[in-house]
Protein backbone atom coordinates (compact mmCIF):
# COMPACT_ATOMS: atom_id res chain seq x y z
CA UNK A 1 0.00 0.00 0.00
CA UNK A 2 1.33 3.44 -1.06
CA UNK A 3 2.77 5.41 1.78
CA UNK A 4 1.02 8.66 2.65
CA UNK A 5 2.52 12.19 2.69
CA UNK A 6 3.32 11.84 6.45
CA UNK A 7 5.23 8.59 6.36
CA UNK A 8 7.37 9.29 3.20
CA UNK A 9 8.64 12.06 5.09
CA UNK A 10 11.97 11.30 7.06
CA UNK A 11 13.07 14.08 9.00
CA UNK A 12 16.77 12.48 9.09
CA UNK A 13 18.46 14.67 11.76
CA UNK A 14 15.95 14.82 14.40
CA UNK A 15 15.73 10.74 14.89
CA UNK A 16 17.89 8.56 16.92
CA UNK A 17 17.64 5.51 14.68
CA UNK A 18 19.88 7.61 11.94
CA UNK A 19 21.34 4.06 10.13
CA UNK A 20 18.50 2.12 10.14
CA UNK A 21 16.77 5.47 8.21
CA UNK A 22 19.73 5.68 5.75
CA UNK A 23 19.49 2.06 5.30
CA UNK A 24 15.45 2.77 4.22
CA UNK A 25 16.36 4.85 1.45
CA UNK A 26 18.90 2.60 0.41
CA UNK A 27 16.29 -0.29 0.22
CA UNK A 28 13.92 2.32 -1.56
CA UNK A 29 16.08 3.02 -3.97
CA UNK A 30 17.45 -0.79 -4.76
CA UNK A 31 13.90 -1.30 -5.36
CA UNK A 32 13.57 1.01 -8.24
CA UNK A 33 11.44 3.70 -6.57
CA UNK A 34 12.58 7.31 -6.33
CA UNK A 35 13.79 9.08 -3.11
CA UNK A 36 14.58 12.68 -2.36
CA UNK A 37 17.69 13.35 -1.36
CA UNK A 38 19.00 16.72 0.01
CA UNK A 39 22.43 18.00 -1.39
CA UNK A 40 24.27 21.07 -0.52
CA UNK A 41 22.71 22.85 -3.34
CA UNK A 42 19.41 21.72 -3.68
CA UNK A 43 17.00 18.97 -3.04
CA UNK A 44 17.16 16.11 -5.78
CA UNK A 45 15.13 12.94 -6.51
CA UNK A 46 17.24 9.95 -7.07
CA UNK A 47 16.81 6.84 -8.28
CA UNK A 48 19.20 3.54 -9.61
CA UNK A 49 19.99 3.91 -13.03
CA UNK A 50 19.79 0.08 -13.70
CA UNK A 51 16.26 -0.27 -13.02
CA UNK A 52 14.03 0.51 -16.12
CA UNK A 53 11.12 1.69 -13.43
CA UNK A 54 13.31 4.50 -11.82
CA UNK A 55 14.83 5.19 -15.24
CA UNK A 56 11.31 5.64 -16.49
CA UNK A 57 10.13 8.07 -13.09
CA UNK A 58 13.13 9.80 -13.61
CA UNK A 59 12.55 10.69 -17.45
CA UNK A 60 9.21 11.36 -16.67
CA UNK A 61 9.69 13.90 -14.03
CA UNK A 62 12.67 15.86 -16.04
CA UNK A 63 9.80 16.12 -18.74
CA UNK A 64 11.44 14.54 -21.63
CA UNK A 65 11.80 10.69 -23.27
CA UNK A 66 14.86 11.69 -24.82
CA UNK A 67 17.71 9.59 -24.42
CA UNK A 68 19.96 12.38 -22.89
CA UNK A 69 22.11 11.06 -19.81
CA UNK A 70 21.61 11.93 -16.26
CA UNK A 71 24.21 13.51 -14.39
CA UNK A 72 25.33 9.77 -11.68
CA UNK A 73 25.87 10.51 -8.03
CA UNK A 74 28.63 9.35 -6.47
CA UNK A 75 29.35 8.64 -2.70
CA UNK A 76 33.02 9.07 -3.07
CA UNK A 77 34.87 10.41 -5.46
CA UNK A 78 37.40 7.15 -6.37
CA UNK A 79 33.76 5.41 -7.58
CA UNK A 80 34.26 7.79 -10.78
CA UNK A 81 37.20 5.87 -11.90
CA UNK A 82 34.41 2.83 -12.55
CA UNK A 83 32.94 4.79 -15.37
CA UNK A 84 36.02 7.00 -16.29
CA UNK A 85 38.88 4.41 -16.41
CA UNK A 86 42.55 6.03 -16.27
CA UNK A 87 42.66 9.68 -15.79
CA UNK A 88 45.56 11.90 -16.00
CA UNK A 89 46.76 14.05 -13.19
CA UNK A 90 44.94 17.55 -13.93
CA UNK A 91 41.56 15.13 -13.75
CA UNK A 92 42.64 13.63 -10.54
CA UNK A 93 43.64 16.71 -9.07
CA UNK A 94 40.36 18.56 -10.21
CA UNK A 95 38.76 15.75 -8.46
CA UNK A 96 40.62 15.86 -5.22
CA UNK A 97 40.30 19.39 -5.11
CA UNK A 98 36.18 19.88 -5.80
CA UNK A 99 34.83 16.66 -4.94
CA UNK A 100 32.99 16.43 -2.45
CA UNK A 101 31.38 19.88 -3.10
CA UNK A 102 28.28 21.96 -5.60
CA UNK A 103 30.46 21.19 -8.53
CA UNK A 104 29.81 18.60 -11.50
CA UNK A 105 32.21 17.10 -13.88
CA UNK A 106 32.38 16.57 -17.60
CA UNK A 107 35.05 13.58 -18.53
CA UNK A 108 35.90 12.56 -22.24
CA UNK A 109 36.05 8.93 -22.22
CA UNK A 110 37.23 6.34 -24.37
CA UNK A 111 35.21 4.45 -26.81
CA UNK A 112 35.96 1.15 -25.62
CA UNK A 113 35.92 2.17 -21.91
CA UNK A 114 32.42 3.83 -22.73
CA UNK A 115 31.13 0.39 -24.15
CA UNK A 116 32.52 -1.65 -21.06
CA UNK A 117 30.86 -0.13 -18.96
CA UNK A 118 27.10 -0.04 -20.75
CA UNK A 119 27.48 -3.52 -21.11
CA UNK A 120 28.96 -4.26 -17.81
CA UNK A 121 25.49 -2.03 -16.48
CA UNK A 122 23.01 -3.47 -18.74
CA UNK A 123 22.62 0.51 -20.29
CA UNK A 124 22.98 1.43 -23.44
CA UNK A 125 25.75 4.04 -23.73
CA UNK A 126 23.22 6.99 -24.32
CA UNK A 127 22.41 6.19 -20.59
CA UNK A 128 25.16 7.32 -19.41
CA UNK A 129 27.36 9.09 -22.28
CA UNK A 130 26.77 11.97 -24.40
CA UNK A 131 28.76 12.90 -27.37
CA UNK A 132 31.94 10.43 -25.18
CA UNK A 133 31.51 12.31 -22.35
CA UNK A 134 30.11 11.35 -18.75
CA UNK A 135 28.95 13.91 -15.76
CA UNK A 136 29.74 12.67 -12.68
CA UNK A 137 29.23 14.33 -9.42
CA UNK A 138 29.98 13.77 -5.67
CA UNK A 139 27.68 15.60 -3.44
CA UNK A 140 29.14 17.63 0.16
CA UNK A 141 26.09 16.21 2.22
CA UNK A 142 26.75 13.25 4.12
CA UNK A 143 22.71 12.17 4.08
CA UNK A 144 23.01 12.56 0.33
CA UNK A 145 25.91 9.99 0.13
CA UNK A 146 25.20 8.10 2.64
CA UNK A 147 22.08 6.62 1.37
CA UNK A 148 23.74 6.51 -2.38
CA UNK A 149 26.66 4.44 -0.92
CA UNK A 150 24.18 1.57 -0.19
CA UNK A 151 22.58 1.71 -3.80
CA UNK A 152 23.45 -1.96 -5.96
CA UNK A 153 23.46 0.69 -8.86
CA UNK A 154 24.80 4.28 -10.18
CA UNK A 155 22.59 6.93 -8.98
CA UNK A 156 21.02 9.71 -11.09
CA UNK A 157 19.64 12.45 -10.15
CA UNK A 158 17.14 15.27 -10.96
CA UNK A 159 15.61 18.61 -9.72
CA UNK A 160 13.27 17.60 -7.07
CA UNK A 161 10.91 20.12 -8.17
CA UNK A 162 7.57 21.93 -6.84
CA UNK A 163 4.27 21.64 -8.39
CA UNK A 164 5.36 25.40 -9.61
CA UNK A 165 8.37 23.90 -11.49
CA UNK A 166 10.80 25.79 -8.90
CA UNK A 167 13.31 23.77 -7.19
CA UNK A 168 13.13 22.22 -4.17
CA UNK A 169 15.67 24.35 -1.37
CA UNK A 170 14.02 23.05 1.64
CA UNK A 171 11.09 19.83 2.00
CA UNK A 172 8.73 22.72 2.71
CA UNK A 173 8.71 23.61 -0.92
CA UNK A 174 7.11 20.41 -1.96
CA UNK A 175 3.32 20.33 -2.07
CA UNK A 176 0.96 17.64 -2.08
CA UNK A 177 0.62 16.90 -5.66
CA UNK A 178 4.58 17.07 -5.88
CA UNK A 179 4.79 14.47 -3.16
CA UNK A 180 2.69 11.73 -4.61
CA UNK A 181 5.67 11.73 -7.23
CA UNK A 182 8.04 10.25 -4.45
CA UNK A 183 8.69 7.20 -2.56
CA UNK A 184 10.09 8.69 0.39
CA UNK A 185 11.83 12.25 1.52
CA UNK A 186 14.39 13.04 3.63
CA UNK A 187 14.34 16.54 5.08
CA UNK A 188 17.67 17.69 6.38
CA UNK A 189 16.83 20.98 6.48
CA UNK A 190 17.07 24.04 4.07
CA UNK A 191 19.95 23.47 1.41
CA UNK A 192 23.45 25.45 2.30
CA UNK A 193 23.83 27.28 -0.87
CA UNK A 194 20.23 27.32 -2.60
CA UNK A 195 21.90 27.62 -5.32
CA UNK A 196 22.70 25.06 -8.74
CA UNK A 197 25.62 23.43 -9.28
CA UNK A 198 28.93 24.62 -11.12
CA UNK A 199 29.42 22.44 -13.94
CA UNK A 200 32.86 22.05 -15.40
CA UNK A 201 34.25 20.34 -18.56
CA UNK A 202 37.65 19.30 -18.51
CA UNK A 203 40.29 18.48 -20.87
CA UNK A 204 43.50 17.23 -20.88
CA UNK A 205 44.85 20.12 -19.02
CA UNK A 206 42.52 23.04 -18.26
CA UNK A 207 38.38 23.02 -17.89
CA UNK A 208 35.77 24.99 -19.22
CA UNK A 209 32.87 26.24 -17.17
CA UNK A 210 29.76 25.34 -19.14
CA UNK A 211 27.50 26.02 -16.92
CA UNK A 212 27.74 28.68 -13.50
CA UNK A 213 26.81 27.95 -10.21
CA UNK A 214 27.66 27.88 -6.31
CA UNK A 215 31.19 28.41 -7.48
CA UNK A 216 32.41 31.38 -9.84
CA UNK A 217 35.68 30.84 -12.25
CA UNK A 218 37.83 32.90 -9.31
CA UNK A 219 36.39 30.16 -6.61
CA UNK A 220 37.22 27.48 -9.19
CA UNK A 221 40.86 28.66 -8.97
CA UNK A 222 41.24 29.12 -6.12
CA UNK A 223 40.50 25.74 -4.80
CA UNK A 224 42.07 24.33 -7.40
CA UNK A 225 45.27 25.80 -6.63
CA UNK A 226 48.51 23.43 -5.58
CA UNK A 227 49.53 24.11 -1.75
CA UNK A 228 52.28 22.91 -0.28
CA UNK A 229 53.10 23.65 3.63
CA UNK A 230 56.67 23.55 5.51
CA UNK A 231 56.22 23.59 9.05
CA UNK A 232 58.86 23.77 11.80
CA UNK A 233 58.64 25.39 15.25
CA UNK A 234 59.57 29.09 14.77
CA UNK A 235 59.27 29.79 11.33
CA UNK A 236 62.62 31.53 11.39
CA UNK A 237 64.78 29.30 10.35
CA UNK A 238 64.48 25.77 9.02
CA UNK A 239 60.79 26.01 7.85
CA UNK A 240 61.05 29.50 5.81
CA UNK A 241 64.51 27.72 4.44
CA UNK A 242 62.71 25.00 2.77
CA UNK A 243 60.01 27.05 1.71
CA UNK A 244 62.50 29.26 -0.48
CA UNK A 245 64.28 26.41 -1.67
CA UNK A 246 61.26 24.56 -2.75
CA UNK A 247 60.04 27.63 -4.52
CA UNK A 248 63.34 28.02 -6.75
CA UNK A 249 62.95 24.30 -7.25
CA UNK A 250 59.49 24.50 -8.19
CA UNK A 251 59.93 27.44 -10.23
CA UNK A 252 62.71 25.48 -12.59
CA UNK A 253 60.09 22.64 -13.06
CA UNK A 254 57.45 25.04 -14.42
CA UNK A 255 60.17 27.18 -16.56
CA UNK A 256 59.09 30.39 -13.98
CA UNK A 257 60.78 32.42 -11.79
CA UNK A 258 59.74 31.63 -8.09
CA UNK A 259 57.76 34.81 -7.48
CA UNK A 260 55.64 33.77 -10.85
CA UNK A 261 54.85 30.37 -9.57
CA UNK A 262 51.13 31.75 -7.91
CA UNK A 263 50.46 32.54 -11.22
CA UNK A 264 50.77 28.75 -12.39
CA UNK A 265 48.79 27.88 -9.48
CA UNK A 266 50.90 26.55 -7.37
CA UNK A 267 51.82 27.91 -3.67
CA UNK A 268 54.47 27.21 -1.39
CA UNK A 269 53.87 28.00 2.51
CA UNK A 270 55.80 27.91 5.84
CA UNK A 271 54.34 28.04 9.33
CA UNK A 272 55.75 27.24 12.72
CA UNK A 273 53.46 25.42 15.56
CA UNK A 274 55.20 27.91 18.03
CA UNK A 275 55.59 30.39 15.99
CA UNK A 276 54.66 34.65 17.07
CA UNK A 277 53.45 36.50 13.77
CA UNK A 278 55.76 38.76 12.06
CA UNK A 279 59.18 37.90 12.89
CA UNK A 280 61.76 37.62 9.98
CA UNK A 281 64.26 34.94 9.36
CA UNK A 282 67.42 34.70 10.89
CA UNK A 283 70.26 36.18 9.17
CA UNK A 284 72.04 33.26 8.41
CA UNK A 285 69.06 31.60 7.01
CA UNK A 286 68.68 34.33 4.44
CA UNK A 287 72.31 34.60 3.22
CA UNK A 288 72.07 30.93 3.28
CA UNK A 289 69.50 30.16 1.05
CA UNK A 290 70.48 33.35 -1.04
CA UNK A 291 74.14 31.72 -2.03
CA UNK A 292 71.44 28.94 -3.74
CA UNK A 293 69.29 30.87 -5.44
CA UNK A 294 66.35 31.71 -2.58
CA UNK A 295 65.01 34.80 -1.51
CA UNK A 296 64.03 34.94 2.52
CA UNK A 297 63.63 39.16 2.81
CA UNK A 298 60.20 39.44 2.58
CA UNK A 299 59.76 36.47 4.72
CA UNK A 300 57.06 37.40 7.63
CA UNK A 301 57.39 34.42 10.54
CA UNK A 302 53.41 32.84 10.79
CA UNK A 303 51.74 30.24 13.56
CA UNK A 304 50.83 26.93 12.28
CA UNK A 305 46.67 27.15 12.00
CA UNK A 306 43.88 24.50 10.73
CA UNK A 307 42.87 27.25 7.98
CA UNK A 308 46.86 26.42 6.57
CA UNK A 309 46.51 23.11 7.03
CA UNK A 310 43.59 22.52 5.10
CA UNK A 311 44.88 24.76 2.82
CA UNK A 312 47.68 22.97 2.00
CA UNK A 313 47.82 19.40 -0.47
CA UNK A 314 50.62 18.09 1.20
CA UNK A 315 52.56 19.18 4.43
CA UNK A 316 56.00 18.53 4.90
CA UNK A 317 57.26 18.73 9.00
CA UNK A 318 61.06 19.35 10.02
CA UNK A 319 60.27 16.98 12.77
CA UNK A 320 57.72 14.57 14.91
CA UNK A 321 56.41 16.90 17.48
CA UNK A 322 55.77 19.28 14.43
CA UNK A 323 53.91 16.37 12.84
CA UNK A 324 51.70 15.63 15.76
CA UNK A 325 51.15 19.62 16.15
CA UNK A 326 49.32 19.47 12.54
CA UNK A 327 47.64 16.04 13.04
CA UNK A 328 46.59 17.61 16.98
CA UNK A 329 44.78 20.60 15.30
CA UNK A 330 43.12 18.62 12.00
CA UNK A 331 43.41 14.71 12.64
CA UNK A 332 41.70 14.21 9.09
CA UNK A 333 45.32 15.81 7.83
CA UNK A 334 46.94 11.98 8.46
CA UNK A 335 46.82 11.37 4.31
CA UNK A 336 48.87 14.34 3.59
CA UNK A 337 51.33 15.18 6.33
CA UNK A 338 55.16 13.61 6.70
CA UNK A 339 58.73 14.04 8.06
CA UNK A 340 60.83 15.93 5.09
CA UNK A 341 63.16 13.49 5.89
CA UNK A 342 62.22 10.06 6.58
CA UNK A 343 65.04 9.10 8.97
CA UNK A 344 64.05 11.52 11.54
CA UNK A 345 64.49 14.70 12.61
CA UNK A 346 66.27 18.04 10.88
CA UNK A 347 68.10 19.58 14.28
CA UNK A 348 67.01 23.42 14.82
CA UNK A 349 70.10 25.46 13.72
CA UNK A 350 69.51 28.25 15.90
CA UNK A 351 72.16 30.16 17.18
CA UNK A 352 74.77 28.48 15.04
CA UNK A 353 77.05 29.81 12.73
CA UNK A 354 77.11 30.36 8.98
CA UNK A 355 78.51 27.21 8.02
CA UNK A 356 76.28 24.92 9.81
CA UNK A 357 72.78 27.12 8.02
CA UNK A 358 74.52 26.33 4.57
CA UNK A 359 75.27 22.95 5.03
CA UNK A 360 71.51 23.11 6.26
CA UNK A 361 70.28 24.23 3.36
CA UNK A 362 72.56 21.94 0.96
CA UNK A 363 70.50 19.16 3.15
CA UNK A 364 66.97 20.89 3.21
CA UNK A 365 67.76 21.18 -0.93
CA UNK A 366 68.10 16.99 -1.35
CA UNK A 367 65.22 16.52 0.58
CA UNK A 368 62.98 18.31 -1.06
CA UNK A 369 64.02 17.48 -4.53
CA UNK A 370 63.81 13.66 -3.23
CA UNK A 371 59.85 14.25 -2.21
CA UNK A 372 59.14 16.52 -5.15
CA UNK A 373 60.46 13.45 -7.31
CA UNK A 374 58.33 10.66 -4.84
CA UNK A 375 55.13 13.02 -5.01
CA UNK A 376 55.45 15.56 -7.60
CA UNK A 377 53.91 18.49 -7.31
CA UNK A 378 53.29 19.94 -10.49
Amino acid sequence: MPLSSVEKLIPILDLGDYDTQIARGSTALNEGKLVVLPTETVYGAAGVLTLAPARKRLLELRGSTEPKPFVVHLARREEALAFLGDVNDFARRVMSKLWPGPVGLQFEVAPARRSEVALGLGLVETDLYENGCITLRVPDHIVCTDVISGATGPVAMTLAASSDGRPVVKVADLDQDALTKFDLVYDAGPARFNKPSTLLRLYNDRYEVVRGGVYDERIIERLLRTTVLFVCSGNTCRSPMAEALARRILGEQLGVAPDELERKGVSVISAGSFALPGGRATPQAVDAVKSMGGDLSRHRSRPLSVELIHQADVIYTMGRSHRSAVLSLVPGAMDKVSTLDPRGDIEDPIGGDQALYTSLAEELEKLIRTRFEERPVV
